[in-house]
């Protein structure tokens, strides 16, 4: 029960900071926002350093169940797409921050390149309202689709348009 109340908790904040003035989720078509954090093993990423390569920017939870859901497909896609002109980012919007994913990705065994956002910085860049939420990035870093709830990723209409966007 305690944690069905932590749940309502933290969804209202993310509601709370969705609503609020100046927190707007960036549109298709339009840039992505900018960020610069720290990963789970503590080497520093800036999203616009990425740029020249697709991005798939996903924001989850460790407490969150379609997130725990999707984590296998999302785990199978990064390691399909390795090599490639791609890279996955998951912003993990714990309270607890990298404890909690590590802790997460050790009994799961899956492992996703992850920023710790444990105070909704970034989410709240995104205007991010609840998870999973995804955005996919092209080469120039453009939100070219924003996918709200969890997706198979391994769908054969994913990966082809991972691809094509690649290409452009």
């Amino acid at each position: 029960m305690r944690d069905f109340f932590r749940i309502l908790i933290v969804l209202a904040l993310f509601l709370a900071a969705g609503c609020s003035k100046g927190s707007s989720a960036p549109g298709e078509g339009s840039i992505a926002p900018d960020f610069s954090m720290q990963d789970l093993s503590g080497s520093d990423m800036q999203l616009s350093g990425l740029r020249g390569t697709v991005v798939l920017l996903n924001f989850w939870a460790t407490w969150c169940p379609p997130c725990r859901e999707e984590v296998p497909s999302l785990s199978r896609l990064n390691a399909l797409m390795a090599g490639k002109n791609f890279r996955m980012v998951t912003v993990a919007l714990d309270e607890a921050g990298g404890k909690a994913v590590a802790s997460f990705f050790r009994m799961s065994g899956y492992r996703l390149p992850t920023v710790p956002d444990p105070t909704g910085k970034i989410a709240k860049l995104y205007g991010v309202t609840g998870v999973p939420e995804t955005f996919i990035l092209d080469r120039q870093g453009v939100v070219r689709k924003k996918i709200v709830g969890p997706l198979d990723w391994g769908d054969p209409s994913v990966v082809n348009y991972l691809s094509e966007l690649q290409e452009r």
